[in-house]
């Protein structure tokens, strides 16, 4: 029509968004230096890890390539996809080995761009992707730390896209923990007063009740004392009392980066016994995690003893099997802390005794 606009009226739009599955596989291997005996082309296997509805594992071969006896002088570490499906199984990853301390990582394969198709089923696809470094090279190296190696790898499984799918707001992440925590350093609206050992920590009543139900009794129970507004602690040290308030207002351990390695331990030790008194199972769970993972012949009866004491089971059973391997015992005994832990928790042996006597036979 002369003079008529013939421009649309309406946008009509799609749009193809590909669906991912992103995941943190990491796989601990403790005692590198005893693996370095397993003959070559053998490998240790992961558990199954589910990741974007395919399994997976991690495998490492201390010598040479899986079911190869050749490359003794390397080690390699592959990505396994273990699902037998008939079905293309398009990936993205990076497979690194890395000192969890220090972050220190070295990327052995990595296919962060164009996906790499794995499929178990067709013959002309891999099942795999593998990544080697020379051993000499990964022991002159800081990525080996107490005879242990991690591996990691960030795998993103590429699924079937979705179409016309709305578009999700990004949302910040939540900031409650650093509000808590700013409410806790400025001490605003604090209705309570603790002194440790001649160090005074403001605090606020309903924040320690929500958290603790030893807190809550003490603040809110019928014992409580309604004239009073300062509370004294025993039995603690002022840092452990500081740390156990950061947990109580940003659910995380304080950074501890000024302690050597000793002093770190001893900290959470204290801190495990704190969140025991008040009972912080979250907190003591995480300190009988970070104590599990610290085991020596020096320290691990002291440990157990601290374990039966404090109702830590995990902790228990991780002290005993540590005693209990690699013909540990005569070791253990001739520590002072084994002289304590006779006195102190003489039951304890007994499970110890068992647990060696059993793996001895084996």
């Amino acid at each position: 029509m002369a003079g008529g606009s013939h421009a649309p009226v309406e946008r009509m739009a799609s749009r193809c968004t590909p669906a991912t599955a992103r995941a943190t596989l990491a796989f601990e291997i403790v005692g590198y230096s005893l693996h370095k005996g397993i003959r070559a082309g053998k490998f240790i296997q992961s558990r199954r890890f589910s990741v974007g509805g395919h399994e997976w594992c991690i495998r490492y071969c201390p010598n040479g390539l899986p079911m190869v006896d050749i490359n003794k002088d390397y080690l390699s570490v592959s990505l396994e996809l273990l699902s037998k499906r008939a079905e293309d199984v398009p990936v993205l990853f990076d497979l690194r080995l890395i000192n969890r301390a220090t972050r220190l990582s070295s990327s052995l394969n990595y296919c962060l761009e164009s996906p790499l198709v794995l499929s178990s089923l067709d013959p002309s696809k891999d099942t795999f992707a593998m990544g080697t470094m020379k051993k000499s090279d990964l022991e002159k190296s800081a990525l080996l730390q107490d005879d242990c190696l991690m591996i990691e790898c960030d795998l993103t499984v590429i699924k079937e896209p979705l179409v016309d799918q709305p578009v999700e707001v990004q949302m910040p992440p939540s900031n409650l923990s650093d509000n808590l925590g700013k409410l806790l350093e400025t001490g605003e609206e604090a209705d309570v007063i603790f002194k440790v050992k001649g160090e005074v920590f403001i605090a606020h009543k309903i924040v320690l009740a929500m958290r603790s139900p030893v807190f809550k009794a003490q603040l809110y129970g019928p014992m409580r004392d309604k004239t009073s507004r300062k509370i004294t602690v025993k039995d603690m040290q002022p840092a452990v009392f500081k740390a156990l308030l950061h947990f109580i207002y940003m659910d995380s351990l304080p950074s501890m980066e000024d302690l050597d390695d000793d002093e770190n331990k001893e900290m959470v030790k204290h801190l495990l016994v704190a969140a025991d008194r008040y009972a912080i199972e979250r907190l003591k769970m995480i300190c009988e995690g970070i104590l599990c993972r610290s085991l020596d012949v020096e320290s691990v009866a002291t440990m157990l003893a601290l374990a039966d004491q404090h109702q830590c089971s995990r902790l228990k059973d991780a002290c005993v099997e540590f005693v209990a391997s690699s013909n540990r015992m005569d070791d253990v005994v001739a520590t002072q802390g084994y002289a304590h832990l006779k006195r102190s928790c003489p039951a304890v042996l007994v499970d110890i005794y068992e647990r060696v006597t059993k793996s001895r036979k084996t």
